[in-house]
Order: structure tokens, then sequence, then C-alpha cells
């Protein structure tokens, strides 16, 4: 698994049951709000410091989204998305990267197309039981509940990336977003 994680260089990410805890608050006039937890922030203000790209590949359309994508300084979103296995494929050639570079973490049972388009793929502990049973790792934590700080984590580690990160933090204050 560490060889693996070593060759990634972007993890793309579902929304609801991944960065949230999948709950989808509609109102009258559409979307109120979701949870995101700052954990899962701080784990995508590391990746994207450490040069580690961070996409968002979601069926939805929600401006909750354009928010903290913006927040966080994720530049790679795609919305809308009918089938995450093409939009996965697209966005790797865009960036001209091999399927070897990607990894790809889902929930649900949209998510396990992009599971063949990705090099690795993460779950959440709480995902879809046939999610789970895809995943090459099913993380130790819920979806919007450190689930994604905890594959970034995994990544740096294995990249050799986070003793240095955590040095930084050490020194100093990064003025990240969470």
């Amino acid at each position: 698994m560490q060889d693996k994680l070593s060759k990634i260089k972007l993890l793309a990410l579902d929304v609801d049951g991944v960065l949230t805890d999948g709950t989808i608050n509609i109102g009258d006039n559409g979307e109120l709000f979701k949870g995101f937890n700052a954990k899962d922030g701080l784990g995508i203000s590391c990746a994207l410091r450490s040069g580690l790209k961070v996409a968002i590949i979601t069926g939805r359309k929600s401006e909750i989204i354009h928010k903290r994508s913006s927040e966080l300084g994720i530049t790679l979103l795609c919305e809308g998305v009918k089938d995450k296995y093409v939009e996965l494929i697209k966005l790797t050639k865009e960036l001209a990267l091999t399927k070897e570079e990607v990894a790809y973490m889902g929930d649900d049972l949209n998510d396990l197309p992009a599971f063949r388009a990705a090099g690795f793929s993460f779950a959440p502990q709480d995902a879809a039981s046939e999610v789970i049973a895809n995943a090459d790792c099913v993380v130790a934590k819920d979806g919007g509940r450190g689930a994604v700080r905890t594959a970034v984590e995994m990544i740096l580690k294995a990249q050799s990336k986070w003793e240095a990160l955590v040095a930084s933090y050490l020194e100093s204050g990064q003025g990240d977003k969470q």
C-alpha cells in the first residue's frame, strides 16, 4: 500500500458522505447548509501545501461547495457529474497524470465507477458495504468526521512529507483555512 500511495499526485473526493456526513439540508429555496469537518479542511490545506492536487467530483451542484472549495483553495471542482468514471479519466488526462498517480475517496454506489478510474481508492468506515468491499483502503473515520484528513496523512506519510509538514507547524502557524 505504501508504494501505491507514494505515487499519488491527485486526490479526488466525493462530497456528500465524504467531506460531509451525508446529510442534505434542503429548504424551500434550495440547499440550506452542509456540515464540514475542520480536520478534513486542514488536511486538504496540508495536501495542497505539500504539492498534492485535490479535486472534488460530485453529482450535485451547490453554491455551498463553491464556497468551501474556494476557502480551502481547491480549484479542481467538477459538479453535476453523472458518470464519475468518465469525469475522473478526463481530469487525469487534463492534468497529464497516469491512473497510478490518482486516488479517489467515495462512499456510495455512484462512486464505484471512479474507483476503476483511480490507481488507489479510499472509503470512509461508514461507506456502503459494496464500496467498502471494493476500496483499496477503508479509513477508520466516518465521512465528514476526519476521513479525508486520514487519507491525506496516509498519502503524505508514504511520500515522506508529513514530518516536515508537522515541523513547519512547530515553528509557527501556517495561516491555513480549515
